[in-house]
Parts: structure tokens; sequence; C-alpha cells
């Protein structure tokens, strides 16, 4: 087995045996894509030609199954990849010829995409990739394009032609940049009989493709270039200085983490409101050294401003980052937000003004004009995107274009993209049919909710409502670890998305357990500011923790659990939305508190003085919090009535006990869910509907009053109880 530095060789020839043809393709596919070094996720397609036997005729005939519009090759099956009858796609050339002829190729290029499904092979519902003709065209059987950042570097390099000659010598030919599709599959076709020795070609400005008659050759290949290209970059780099000297050398020094984490947490949720002034996004915070080794240096102003070179990278992260030439050292946050305040106003006026310039009579409208990548000095980068898992991916593709600046700029000169060239991949019109076909945002998207009592009934509950609307779920909780545990299930059943996962709290995918005391003021600071580093920001909070401390039978209750009642069922509540009051101003964006009160709260009752004198006082406090807010925040209750199943508040020895109090029927052998359900259905009878209150049904109250379809609701408890008539409103 081969040796490598800057790549993995993994693999398995007994794994590979075992599979069928298409199944070794997806194999292949998987090694290269669980390498990052090699392609970014959701970049590069592979390819195989197949004989198989056509469905009507069980003729034999070259299909070809190639990895299609979308998916990732880390995580491909076969249901990502279309395949097509090969002949037709050669026939396709005919029909492109002509139709260029006729008319503007630009517009041919586009009709042959709309072609490919006349092409496909067994009636495979998969969308073609416009990489298509590039795999057809060649001759290779089978076939890789890869973005690996060091072949990158030489394609993005002002002498990239001279370069791959140097590197590679006669095994790998040269393309200019061309966008991706038809002409350019022709193109390579030509090269490759032209140059029947050369088994890669070098894409300007992109990438590169390699083939070989052996998947396994194919992949070895794909290897070796990549391999051949780190190895004269990295000998190059250390000639030049290596790391001290990247970039021009460090400009600023890296703040320490914990004063990093001061400033990102002063300054975060404002960014955020900032960036969101058309859509709200979700952020990743990116503070490794590698980055901060960019940001830092005396380069970094020129390299951002170039933008990325790869098509793959602009589309995440737009023509340019926003940077921002903050002197951590002598400078403070309020300088910090200054600076970037102006940066966004100067960044929104360079995109329109690139729209301007380069739009054509049937561009789509420009899109949103914020950066969805900002770089500061001393603290890294921040990355946005509608969700966590695109603005991770965010961030790996604009580390990969780092990456690239570093390669290209350690053996030549780094060039970008040209910008019209840029503009016609980022406005494609096929682009934009693409995103709308898309599938519409679910009503909770680019939101983030922190439940608070998220480690176990109501909160437990109403966490995985809300994420399933589409909501990041921060599951807050006294019991660190049951809040884990809730969002563990969260992450295990949605998984964590993809992309580079960001450092520290901002490894995180659509949910994030932490601790909390409501009681504690600081505890509360703390876990905001961790939802800020993790997220950007937040929009609504749940308070659903609270305590119930009976009396005993004398009616007495000692004054240590009196206090305590109210220290978590009224005063945390108020702390939790005074705090979170300061954050959502600097957000500036609308948001939700929902708090907890009860049917007691309306109701007095013998043996919980405590208990329903705190929800009275929670039920007051709802409406003084809703006018302190207004009118950004919405503040709103949600008031249950005993809930026995899934509630925290009910132990078995309380069950028990209440079964006794009521002279309910049960023996001490019994389940605990027998007895569970005897008391909820005791309470249930108890109401006009006759049915148990469960934590499911409270948590569609808190869904409800955190979504847009209550949105002129404020300073309102919503019952929950089964219909209560004692708690009617009088």
């Amino acid at each position: 087995m081969k040796s490598y530095l800057h790549v993995n060789y993994l693999w398995d020839d007994a794994k590979a045996a075992a599979l069928d043809p298409v199944g070794r393709l997806v194999y292949r596919s998987n090694l290269l894509g669980s390498d990052q070094r090699i392609t970014n996720t959701g970049g590069g397609n592979t390819s195989s030609k197949i004989a198989e036997p056509d469905p009507l005729t069980n003729h034999a005939g070259k299909i070809l199954w190639v990895k299609g519009s979308g998916g990732d090759l880390r995580t491909s099956t076969r249901a990502f990849f279309s395949s097509l009858y090969l002949d037709k796609l050669f026939a396709l050339q005919q029909v492109y010829a002509a139709r260029k002829d006729k008319g503007v190729k630009s517009s041919a290029e586009d009709d042959m995409v709309g072609l490919y499904a006349h092409c496909t092979f067994n009636l495979n519902p998969r969308a073609s990739s416009i990489d298509t003709p590039l795999h057809a065209f060649l001759s290779g059987t089978h076939v890789d394009h890869m973005h690996p950042n060091a072949i990158i570097a030489i394609a993005a390099s002002a002498n990239s032609e001279k370069l791959t000659q140097e590197i590679f010598g006669g095994k790998m030919a040269y393309v200019p940049w061309m966008r991706p599709g038809f002409e350019l599959g022709l193109a390579m076709q030509e090269i490759a009989h032209r140059q029947p020795s050369v088994r890669a070609i070098m894409m300007g400005q992109h990438g590169f493709i390699s083939w070989a008659d052996d998947d396994r050759e194919c992949y070895t290949h794909t290897l070796d270039f990549i391999e051949q290209a780190a190895v004269f970059i990295e000998g190059k780099y250390a000639k030049k200085g290596g790391d001290a000297a990247a970039f021009g050398g460090a400009k600023y020094q890296a703040l320490p983490p914990e004063k990093r984490r001061v400033v990102l947490t002063a300054i975060l949720p404002w960014l955020r409101g900032q960036v969101s002034s058309h859509q709200r996004f979700i952020g990743t915070v990116q503070d490794d050294e590698k980055i901060l080794r960019f940001v830092n240096s005396h380069d970094a102003p020129r390299l951002a401003g170039l933008g990325t070179s790869c098509p793959d990278h602009f589309l995440r992260t737009k023509i340019k980052p926003l940077y921002v030439d903050w002197n951590p050292q002598s400078e403070d946050a309020a300088a910090l937000k200054k600076k970037l305040a102006d940066g966004l106003v100067q960044y929104r006026a360079d995109y329109a003004a690139y729209y301007q310039k380069c739009k054509r009579a049937n561009s789509p409208a420009m899109r949103d004009p914020n950066p969805t990548v900002v770089l500061i000095p001393g603290l890294g980068m921040v990355a946005w995107g509608k969700d966590k898992s695109e603005s991770r991916v965010t961030a790996e593709f604009y580390n990969c274009a780092v990456e690239v600046m570093r390669g290209a700029e350690a053996i030549d000169r780094y060039v970008s993209l040209p910008q019209q060239e840029a503009f016609d991949i980022e406005y494609w019109l096929l682009e934009e049919a693409k995103l709308k076909r898309m599938p519409p945002e679910k009503e909770l998207a680019r939101r983030i909710a922190i439940v608070i009592g998220a480690g176990s009934g109501i909160g437990k509950e109403t966490a995985h409502r809300l994420v399933n609307e589409g909501a990041h779920v921060v599951c807050a909780d006294l019991n660190e670890p049951a809040a884990q545990a809730t969002a563990k299930e969260i992450t295990d059943r949605l998984g964590t998305g993809i992309g580079v996962a960001g450092t520290g709290l901002s490894n995180c995918g659509p949910a994030l357990g932490l601790g909390v005391d409501i009681t504690k003021r600081e505890s509360i600071r703390r876990m905001l500011d961790d939802v800020a580093i993790a997220y950007g920001g937040f929009d609504s909070i749940c308070v659903t923790a609270g305590i119930f401390v009976p009396s005993d039978t004398t009616g007495h209750i000692p004054d240590d659990k009196w206090a305590l009642t109210f220290a978590i069922n009224v005063t945390g509540s108020y702390l939790v939305g005074d705090e979170a009051a300061k954050t959502w101003r600097e957000q500036g964006l609308r948001g939700s508190l929902v708090l907890t009160t009860s049917a007691n709260a309306a109701v007095s009752k013998k043996g919980s003085i405590a208990y329903d004198a705190s929800k009275a006082a929670a039920n007051h406090l709802v409406g003084e919090l809703a006018i302190e807010l207004a009118p950004l925040v919405r503040v709103n209750a949600v008031a249950p009535a005993t809930v026995v199943q899934g509630s925290a508040m009910f132990p078995r020895e309380r069950v028990i006990g209440s079964l006794a109090k009521y002279s309910i029927p049960f023996s001490e052998g019994e389940t605990t869910d027998s007895l569970v359900k005897k008391l909820a259905q005791f309470y249930a009878d108890r109401t006009l509907t006759k049915t148990p209150i469960t934590p499911a049904d409270q948590a569609e109250g808190y869904f409800l009053l955190i979504s847009d379809r209550l949105s002129k609701t404020t300073g309102q408890v919503l019952a929950v109880d089964g219909g209560l008539h004692e708690a009617f409103l009088r």
C-alpha cells in the first residue's frame, strides 16, 4: 500500500470485492468524500461507465452512473447517483452544436441540462448534475472530479498553466476557466483526444478531473495527483518561512480564549441582528489556529478583498467576505461594533454595485446583500447560514478558500475568479430554478429557541415539538446531564448536519444541552452567552422549570421552602426575562418569552399555598414583562392543569400520596405507570373534556405562542387544562 502525507489511503480490496459495480462507485465516492483535503462538503463528483441490460430490450449497453445534483460524496448512497444512456449523451453533442449555432451559447448550455432527463436509464429519478458531460465525454471507465485545496491553489495561481506543467509534467493537461457544463465537457474530450497519454486535467480556477479504466487505479491516481500538488506547495511554503511568514506575517495577535469569548458575546447577538436585516441567520464561530493565522495577517485585507476562486466556494461565501480591520490589542468591543456597522453599510453598497455592474437582462432579482462570512483580527471568523448546518458548511468553505490562498501565495500569486464569471455562476438561471424547487422552510426555520426545564416533562416535550418545526433548540436545565440527554435525543434523530464543526460551543447541531440555575442571574447570563457563541443569538425562550412543595397536614410550609418556591416559580422567570432583554435589545430582532403559570393561579386549593400563590404572582408577571419588553418581545404564558404523565414533579411517592389523599384505590405493588394513569384520570374527570392532560398538550401551547400564528398576542395566559371550570375568567 502506498504511503501518503497529505491524504488518507482508505481502499480495502476485500470490501470492494463484495460489491456490485454501482456499489463500488458508491464505496469509492464515500472514501474520497471522507477526507476534506480531497474535496469539500457537497463538492466534486464521481462516475463509472457500467454495462447493463436495457430493461425493455434486454440489450446490453454502456450506462453512465454519476453523482447527481445535490448530495455529498461522503454520505452518498446509490440513490444519489443518476444513470444515463451513454450513447444518448453523445447524441446530444449534435443537438448542442445545432442550438449553439442558432442562438446564444449560454442558452444552449442550459437547454442541455433539461435534455439529460431524456437520457435517463431505468427511470432513475435522481436529477443529473451540470458536470455530467465532463464524465461522459472522457474515455476513462471511471472518473473523479475533485476540489482539493492543494490542486485549487495551483488552479487559482496567476501562472496556473505553467505550474501545472512544472509539477505534473505530461501527466496532467490544462483547461482555462470555463463554467461547468456541456462546452467544458467537449473541451476536455478534445484535450484527451489530442493528448492520449494524459489521465488528468487541471481546471483553471476550479479543481481537477482524473480517470482510469480500473476503479481502484482511478482512486489511487486521484490521491497521487493531490499528494504531488501538496508536496510541491508545502516545500515552497517552508522555504518562504512557513507559518511565521504566511500571508505576509502577523500584523495582530489573537486574543486569549477567555478574552475572545468576552468580545464575541458582546458583539454576536448585535451582529446577528445586523446581518439578519433581510432574513434571519444562524452563526458559526471559527477561531482555530489556521483561521486566526489568516485574519491576523498583513495580507488578509488584500486577499479577502479578492474573494474566492472556486465556484463551490463563493456560492456559499458570496463574492467576498467582510473583513474588519480592528486592532485587538488597542481597540475595544465598542470600536469593533462601530467598524462592523460601517463595514456592513459599505459591504451592502459594494454588493449592490457588483449586481448592477454584472447583471444581465434576464438575471434574477438581487439576493440578500449581507455577508455570510465576517473576518475579525484577534477573534477569527463568523459564518452565517439559514441553519446551523449551512453556517458550518460556509465556515468550511472559507477555510478551504484560506488554504487555497495560502498555497497559491506560496508558489505564485493568488488570483480570484473574474467578477462577471462569478456573477454568472451565482445568478445562474438554473441555480435560481433549483432554489425555487426547494421545499418551503418550516415554520420555525432560522429561529433559535431556549427551553428552560428541557431535561424532563413539559420542557422535554416542548424541545422536541419546536425542533420538529425547524427551530434550533437550546435544552437548558438545572440538571445539565438531563438537558444534554434531551439534546442528544434530538441530534440522534435529526443528525448534527454537515460541514466542518465550529470550535468549542459552536461545535453543535440543531440542539444543544446546557446547565442553568434560574435563581442565579450570573448562571442565566452564562447560559445566554453560551447560546450566543453557539448560534449567534436567540429568538425565543420558554421557561417550563418549576417547583411544587406541598404544605404539611397542618397547612404549614417551612420558610425556606416558601422562599425556594417563589425563587424558582416567580423570581427565576423575572431574572430570565430581565437578562434576556439585554440580548434581545442588542440583537434588535422580534422575540418571544413564554412563562409557565398554572390553573392553580386562579383556583385556591388546600395543601398547595406556596405553589398557588407563586403561580398567581407569575400570572401578573406575564403582564408586567409584556409591558417592559414591548414592542420587541411578546410575553405570554401557558397555564397547565395538573400534568401527571411524564412530569418530573410527580415522582412515585407523590403519586401515591395523592392517590391516598383522594381515596383512590391502589396497591403498593402496582407499577408506577399504572398508578400515574389512575391519578391522571382522576384529575381528568374533574375537567370538562374528561381527558388526561399530557406534556404534548402543553408543548402545543408553547409552540403556538412562540410562532407567528399568534403574533399579535402578548400579556396573555393560555390555559391548557382540559376545561377546568373553576379557573374560568371571573
